[in-house]
């Protein structure tokens, strides 16, 4: 938001430095990005001087150019070259000599500086109309009238305006520091707080307004929740035209482009005190004006020339054969609006409802200065006191009368928001002891009401101008940043109290994995929860979740799956030659149960493709596989306390190879290589390996376990490997079922470490060779035990899977 230090100055008691306002707009909280001067002309004509030109000859070595004498009231004729074709003796002309800097139009700024143009001195420059910020014209010379005294300052002929421009960071919430009144106000606020003065703002007064005898415009609310308050009033024989220089020169100061008086003031108004206003041609509303809805697709051109498509929800400012004259708050109609032969205006000020403004403004794309104040809300209270300020300037720069009675439909006044803030949660909010005198003159001085006052507490009645505030802790919030937030003391010490959740154990698991991932080398990724409908189909689209009002066509929609989301953070690696690549990413999905019922699960899933490791001289990185995945979701089963889990086929659609681990009946791990057509989609020309883990189910399935000791067995164990055959439809897994069944509890250990494939075994004939780990931890085994163990394991091998022991 852009704020005037001139036009701020207007409502403040009290002179300022520029500078000192602002360090106090930072310190309330209305953060001033950039601090600048502000000149309508730049460089305000300073060092430019009235000469008169008393001698003219041509240049001897240019054709085009005059060698002149000047005269700048010093007692000393300046040599100027000059190349206008239409200097003359006798002139008076506008000189920039040597140390001068001017401004043109075009390019950088220019000191004058002693030179020599075609081996003629030059002791400055004449000056043009757009080499000094006056005008356009280059065609010559700018000739002033004879009259002018020699020597005199450029700056005295001509009206400079000079003013200092903040450009404040506001935060949305802040609507009642949108407008010159609402930051003078929290600049009163401060001053009092802190100079001890006892500071207003000096409200612009329209005690002078007197509304006319002629019939008012009948006005009827159809939509009384769009609409809530609505005031007009008819002003008669004005003149369209340009405003007066001041009124110019204070939008100019702003950025607002000055149009004609009525929409210059319009502006101004709005810039003044926050609320928009808008003014119809009076003979193009009639005698009555309806707010209300249109039918859906009804036509309308607005002032751009555009035409547009109405919704059935679209507020509309309409006469009384309900035709449309303006988008209610957001942009007014082509056929109504303000022309140079309009003669009688309607004079709007109202308040709509903030969400009914914003859905349309976006809706038709049409993000103006007005729809941006009403979505914010205004005051509603202001609404008559704004119109009749409005009314008298509008008398004042473009003549004419206020012809009819100021026409204010209320309905449903509103009554002010009552908070109760107690002084002892004011002291441990903010962090300190606030005297309660302190309290309530800072208030008051924000516009609060003090309805009621005990020694725990005080009862505010909030101002319309402040509808963000309805918690006691919004109050504290604007104590604190009149007070200073740099005044709040800071404690000897600090205590904290950390919080403890009933299911904390989750923490400490997600921690603990987290933690193993990455000393593993993986990367945790953190990506966006919005992602693009494009990813999925029909099916899936079924139950996700879409945003309402998506701010990017490519992210409308919460993911109901993590694997898209993470396939972008790989694609966008691969681009960059990070070709090994190891994610992991705690998140949430989210789905649609029902007609307004959502819900949203964590999931951990890992994302593997590329090599693990580097090559060394040791020996080349063994490329990532679904087996390495495997081992490190079965890793995190473990560390989590599940020790015992089967792998089945899984069916997920997105998957090749698909594995499941099933809880409690229902399938909470997933795994595989991530399908083509998937990896298509991101341009990923490498296998992908994924794991999906639903980390809610995970853990509601375990306990909350205590870590478990037990020494170290003083026994040593004993090793024994077995080669057998077996037909190569037979998986290893077959085989570790039939060895558990038998359930030798020194067996601690089997592992595959060889499996070899050759006709000399015979036709579809492999051989796995397995190592057995035995231990008894209170005493040695013998060879007797080990081998009576080995003799019952080979045979319900040989029963069940029909294998042959090599020997």
């Amino acid at each position: 938001m852009t704020i005037s230090y001139n036009w701020l100055q207007e409502y403040l008691p009290v002179n300022l430095e520029p500078e000192r306002l602002s360090r106090i707009l930072t310190s309330i909280g209305l953060e001033v990005e950039s601090f600048e001067k502000y000149e309508s002309i730049k460089g305000g004509l300073a060092g430019l001087v009235v000469g008169e030109v008393k001698e003219k000859e041509k240049h001897p070595n240019a054709d085009k150019l005059s060698v002149t004498k000047v005269d700048i009231g010093t007692g000393e004729l300046l040599q100027i070259v000059c190349g206008a074709p239409n200097v003359a003796a006798g002139q008076k002309v506008i000189v920039a000599p040597v140390g001068t800097t001017i401004y043109p139009n075009s390019g950088d700024p220019l000191t004058m500086k002693l030179a020599k143009i075609r081996s003629v001195e030059s002791q400055g420059m004449i000056c043009a109309q757009d080499e000094i910020g006056l005008g356009e014209d280059h065609s010559g010379i700018l000739v002033l009238a004879p009259e002018t005294r020699v020597g005199s300052p450029v700056a005295d002929l001509y009206e400079t305006y000079s003013d200092y421009i903040y450009e404040i960071g506001l935060t949305p919430n802040r609507m009642d520091a949108m407008s010159h009144l609402g930051v003078a106000r929290d600049v009163c606020a401060y001053l009092t707080h802190h100079d001890r003065l006892d500071v207003r703002v000096k409200q612009p007064s329209a005690n002078s307004f007197k509304a006319g005898k002629g019939k008012p415009v009948k006005v009827t609310i159809e939509n009384k929740n769009a609409c809530q308050r609505y005031a007009g009033i008819s002003i008669k024989n004005i003149t369209v035209k340009e405003s007066p220089k001041w009124l110019q020169e204070k939008l100019r100061a702003i950025g607002q482009r000055p149009i004609n008086n009525i929409v210059d003031i319009t502006n101004f108004i709005l810039h003044e005190t926050g609320q928009p206003l808008h003014a119809f041609d009076l003979k193009k509303i009639g005698d009555e004006v309806i707010v209300g809805t249109l039918p859906e697709g009804t036509p309308f051109v607005t002032l751009d020339t555009k035409e547009r498509k109405l919704n059935a929800a679209d507020l509309m400012i309409c006469d009384g054969a309900h035709k449309p004259l303006c988008i209610a708050g957001v942009f007014g109609g082509l056929d109504s609006g303000v022309k140079d032969s309009t003669k009688e205006i309607f004079l709007e000020s109202a308040w709509f409802n903030p969400i009914d403004i914003r859905k349309t403004s976006f809706r038709h794309g049409l993000r103006t200065d007005a729809a941006t104040h009403f979505e914010k809300n205004i005051d509603i209270s202001n609404t008559v006191n704004v119109l009749k300020r409005a009314a008298l300037l509008i008398v004042e720069v473009a003549g004419g009368e206020i012809e009819s009675e100021l026409v204010d439909v209320y309905p449903d006044p509103k009554e002010k928001t009552s908070v109760t803030l107690k002084y002892h949660f004011l002291k441990k909010l903010s962090g300190k002891n606030y005297h309660p005198d302190t309290v309530r003159k800072i208030l008051t001085g924000l516009g609060f009401e003090i309805a009621k006052d005990s020694i725990d507490d005080v009862r505010l009645l909030v101002p319309f101008s402040k509808p963000d505030i309805s918690l006691p802790a919004d109050v504290v919030e604007e104590i604190m940043r009149i007070d200073g937030l740099d005044n709040v003391e800071i404690p000897g010490s600090i205590t904290i109290s950390p919080s403890i959740e009933q299911d904390g154990f989750k923490q400490v698991y997600t921690e603990k994995v987290a933690s193993y991932l990455a000393g593993l080398g993986f990367n945790e990724i953190l990506t966006n929860s919005i992602t693009n409908k494009a990813y999925y189909d029909e099916k899936e689209l079924e139950n996700a979740v879409t945003l309402l009002n998506n701010l990017s066509a490519d992210h409308n929609m919460m993911r109901p799956s993590m694997l898209e989301t993470g396939l972008e953070a790989v694609a966008y690696n691969l681009n960059r030659k990070n070709a090994e690549l190891r994610f992991f990413e705690f998140g949430k999905t989210y789905t649609k149960n029902g007609e307004g019922k959502y819900s949203e699960s964590k999931r951990l899933c890992i994302y593997i493709t590329g090599n693990v490791g580097t090559d060394t001289w040791k020996g080349k990185a063994s490329a990532s596989d679904l087996y390495y995945l495997k081992g490190v979701v079965a890793r995190i089963l473990q560390l989590i306390g599940v020790s015992k889990f089967e792998w089945e086929a899984g069916n997920n659609a997105k998957l090749e190879s698909p594995l499941q681990v099933k809880v409690k009946g229902q399938a909470a791990i997933e795994t595989g290589v991530v399908a083509q057509h998937e990896l298509k989609r991101f341009d990923i020309k490498q296998p992908v390996f994924f794991a999906d883990i639903s980390w809610d189910q995970l853990l509601a399935a375990i306990s909350k376990q205590a870590v478990q000791y037990k020494e170290l067995p003083k026994q040593l164990p004993v090793h024994r490997d077995l080669a057998m055959v077996v037909d190569k439809a037979v998986a290893y897994e077959s085989i570790e079922k039939t060895i558990r069944k038998q359930k030798l509890q020194k067996l601690q250990k089997l592992q595959l470490f060889d499996v070899f494939e050759s006709d000399k075994l015979g036709a579809g004939k492999k051989s796995l060779a397995v190592s057995f780990t035995f231990l008894d931890e209170q005493k040695t085994l013998t060879d007797v035990e080990v081998d009576e163990m080995m003799q019952q394991l080979i045979k319900s091998l040989t029963n069940d899977l029909q294998v042959e022991i090599r020997k």
